[in-house]
C-alpha cells in the first residue's frame, strides 16, 4: 500500500491483539473511522483481531514485533513511515510486567521491563514524529499509578513507569507548539493480560498471585475512560480511588504509606523474606 492510498485517518497501537489494546481498538472503532495499524508478538491472537475487523469493513493492518528488540523495533518505525504520510494518534499500550523483589530479579529482566514500557514508547514517539506532526495528533501513554508511587515486588516496573512519565510530561510540553498532543493515562488494577504474563525474576513465568488494592477494574472500562479523556482533549488521566489517594499519602507522608503498603502486600514481602 502507498501513502497515496492512505485514509483520512491513521491509529497505531501497541498491545493491541489483547486486554487493554484490544478493548482500545473496540472502542476506538465504534468512535471513529480510520485506518488501524495493530502492533503486538502474539502473532495468532493478532491475525484472529485483522480478521476481525476486516469483516467489519474497518481498514487495519498488523505488525508482529517484538517491541523488547530494539532492531525489531527501529524496522517497525520505517515499515510505518513508509505505510502512513500521517499518525492521528499512537497507542503505546504494550507493557510487560514482574512480580519479584528487586534482589531477585534479574538484569535481562529488568532491561526486558525497560525496552517495553520505555524505550518501545520513547522509540515510537520520536520516530513517527514527522507523521504525528502531519496530522497535529496525540500520543496516548499508558503508564501506572505504579510510576508515582514504590509498589512491592515490581522495582523495574515502578522504575520503567516513572521514566515514561518524566520522559512525556517533558516531550509535551517540548512539542506543543508542533501542534503535537501528549495524553499520559495512570490506572491503578486492571484485569488484563499484562498480569497472566508477569515475569518472574528468573525470566519465567511469574507463580504467586498479585495482591492488590481497591477496586480491579475491567480493559473495557478502562478503554472507555481513555476514549473520553482522548476525546475531551484531557492530558492527563488518574483513577478516583484508593490508589490517587496512596500516591498522596506517599508524597505526605512516605513512611506511614511504606507501613501501609507492607500489610497490602503480603506476598510480595513473602517472597522477598525468602530471598
Amino acid at each position: 500500500m502507498n501513502k497515496a492510498e492512505t485514509p483520512k485517518k491513521t491509529f497505531v497501537i501497541t498491545g493491541a491483539a489483547g486486554g487493554l489494546g484490544w478493548a482500545i481498538t473496540e472502542c476506538l472503532t465504534r468512535k471513529f473511522t480510520a485506518e488501524f495499524a495493530l502492533v503486538d508478538s502474539a502473532v495468532n491472537t493478532l491475525r484472529q483481531r485483522e480478521a476481525q475487523l476486516k469483516a467489519r469493513g474497518i481498514r487495519v493492518r498488523v505488525f508482529v514485533v517484538d517491541l523488547s528488540n530494539s532492531k525489531a523495533l527501529e524496522a517497525l518505525i520505517q515499515l510505518l513511515r513508509g505505510a502512513y504520510s500521517r499518525v492521528d494518534l499512537l497507542v503505546n499500550n504494550a507493557g510487560i510486567t514482574h512480580r519479584s523483589p528487586s534482589v531477585q530479579t534479574t538484569s535481562e529482566v529488568l532491561r526486558r521491563v525497560m525496552d517495553v514500557n520505555y524505550y518501545a514508547p520513547v522509540g515510537l514517539a520520536q520516530g513517527l514524529f514527522t507523521e504525528l506532526k502531519a496530522a497535529s495528533g496525540c500520543v496516548v501513554n499508558i503508564s501506572s499509578m505504579a510510576g508515582w508511587m514504590p509498589v512491592l515486588g515490581r522495582a523495574g516496573y515502578c522504575a520503567a513507569k516513572s521514566a515514561l512519565h518524566q520522559y512525556f510530561e517533558t516531550f509535551r510540553e517540548e512539542v506543543r507548539r508542533e501542534r503535537v498532543k501528549v495524553l499520559m493515562v495512570y490506572p491503578s488494577f486492571l484485569a488484563t493480560t499484562i498480569e497472566e504474563n508477569a515475569l518472574a525474576g528468573d525470566g519465567g513465568l511469574a507463580k504467586h498471585q498479585r495482591s492488590t488494592i481497591g477496586t480491579v477494574r475491567s480493559a473495557e472500562w478502562m478503554a472507555n475512560q481513555i476514549v473520553a479523556a482522548l476525546e475531551k482533549g484531557r492530558e492527563r488521566w488518574f483513577p478516583k480511588d484508593v490508589s490517587l489517594v496512596g500516591a498522596f499519602l506517599y508524597r505526605l507522608a512516605p513512611t506511614t504509606f511504606l507501613k501501609q503498603m507492607r500489610r497490602s502486600f503480603p506476598l510480595e514481602m513473602s517472597a522477598a523474606s525468602e530471598s
